[in-house]
């Protein structure tokens, strides 16, 4: 099939789509308001209609019946207001006067060229109508979000645990999933139809399906390990079910939030300039064992523990003569004990996560340890939680270094390139092992 274009005089000639039947489009790529099922599309020239749900009848109707093709149907943020004007401007001109004219088979017999249509945002009309209706969106997204803050009715409880949240604190809920169990949907200003959102997460693990892979398991204890295992407590970001509960989704027309977040990117790697001479690294904040005090350094979170809590890191490293893995086995083991409440030193069970520290602190259990055969257990070698900067602040025991440095005094380092072999064959420790295995 051959393609010429013939434009209009208000047409710019350099833009030319493949003509193609429509096919099954994905509708996440432009997130709708909410789930349509009563809004019609209206045919441009005729009377037909379909829901705005089969909106691939009325396309195909249009190609068919009258020619016409629209450009990035998928991209218009509200397709029947879209189709509504378009249909009023066609009353009053000529499609010809809007559109860009494709003749097919152009190079053919006459009587087997047809004319088809193309109506796109290379029209300046169809582009400002195209941004209008993008505000108009993102104002209703921003108005909801605001609704959504304001509203105290909120009540819900968390998808992993037993804890309740109501009134204005649907934002509290996502930061205490993100925290307590190291699942995050995003900042929850970045979120918009929270209720809903929950909702379809909560469907799937109602329906035993991993929230990442989106695989199906048999109960939920099998569930629950696989997500810990695979570190697949997040959402699948390759799912377009849920760009619609994104803002940055509403915020520029025609573009996901990838497609923003990759020119980001891009401008990043554009930039030639070499010097770092201003960049500043954000140090993570390790969180104690006990409380959720957050410290930059080693000493500063070793210190808060003691003169907090009495717990000292330090002293059980060196009475224990903990290698660098047993610590991290010690540190993960005390924080699945806490985090299921349960007190590590005698194993009782608390209902919460606050009587179960109180407990510790009124038994003074704070530095009592089980034995090492209950915590040095390869399980612990993974973190309860997956950011624990905690384990990255851990060092080799005092004892190791001391011993390391004892053995090396006394004992010279040899260069590769002696100049003088016999002094070192005078000094060597082998030849004073055989003098001495001769006397």
């Amino acid at each position: 099939m051959y393609l010429l274009l013939h434009k209009p005089s208000n047409i710019n000639p350099y833009i030319l789509e493949p003509l193609c039947f429509p096919e099954q489009q994905d509708d996440s790529r432009a997130p709708s308001l909410h789930h349509p099922s009563s809004e019609l599309l209206v045919c441009l020239f005729c009377s037909e209609s379909a829901p705005l749900l089969q909106k691939d009848v009325l396309l195909k109707h249009l190609l068919i019946e009258h020619k016409l093709v629209i450009g990035d149907v998928k991209l218009i943020a509200d397709l029947p207001e879209y189709m509504l004007y378009w249909k009023g401007r066609f009353l009053e001109q000529p499609v010809t006067d809007f559109c860009s004219v494709i003749k097919t088979n152009s190079t053919g017999p006459v009587e087997k060229q047809e004319d088809y249509y193309l109506l796109c945002d290379v029209l300046p009309e169809d582009r400002v109508l195209r941004e209008k209706l993008q505000q108009k969106r993102l104002e209703e997204i921003l108005e909801q979000q605001q609704k959504e803050r304001d509203d105290s009715s909120f009540h819900r409880l968390c998808m992993f645990c037993s804890e309740e949240f109501t009134g204005n604190r649907w934002s509290s809920l996502l930061n205490h999933m993100a925290r307590e169990h190291s699942f995050s949907i995003g900042l929850p200003d970045n979120i918009v139809y929270c209720n809903q959102f929950l909702d379809t997460l909560q469907h799937k693990l109602d329906n035993l399906q991993c929230l990442y892979c989106e695989k199906t398991f048999r109960d939920k204890t099998t569930l629950k390990d696989h997500m810990r295992k695979k570190a697949h407590r997040r959402i699948n970001a390759n799912n377009r079910e849920y760009d619609r509960f994104y803002v940055i989704n509403y915020l520029e027309l025609g573009k996901t939030w990838e497609e923003v977040q990759s020119e980001d990117d891009r401008e990043l790697v554009d930039d030639n300039d070499d010097d770092w001479s201003d960049w500043q690294a954000h140090p993570v904040s390790a969180v104690c064992l006990f409380c959720d005090h957050q410290s930059e350094t080693m000493d500063q979170i070793y210190t808060h523990m003691k003169e907090a809590h009495g717990f000292d890191l330090h002293k059980l490293r060196t009475e224990l003569n903990l290698r660098f893995y047993q610590q991290v086995k010690l540190v993960n083991f005390i924080r699945r004990q806490i985090h299921q409440s349960r007190c590590y030193g005698c194993q009782e069970k608390f209902d919460s996560r606050a009587d179960v520290l109180q407990h510790i602190m009124t038994e003074d259990h704070v530095m009592k340890l089980p034995g090492m055969s209950t915590w040095d257990q390869p399980q612990y070698y993974f973190p309860t939680y997956e950011n624990d900067a905690l384990l990255c602040t851990l060092s080799d025991s005092d004892d190791d270094e001391e011993d390391e440095k004892s053995h090396s005094d006394g004992i010279p380092v040899i260069a590769e390139d002696i100049s003088n072999l016999r002094a070192l064959k005078q000094t060597s420790v082998l030849n004073q092992l055989l003098k001495n295995r001769s006397t």
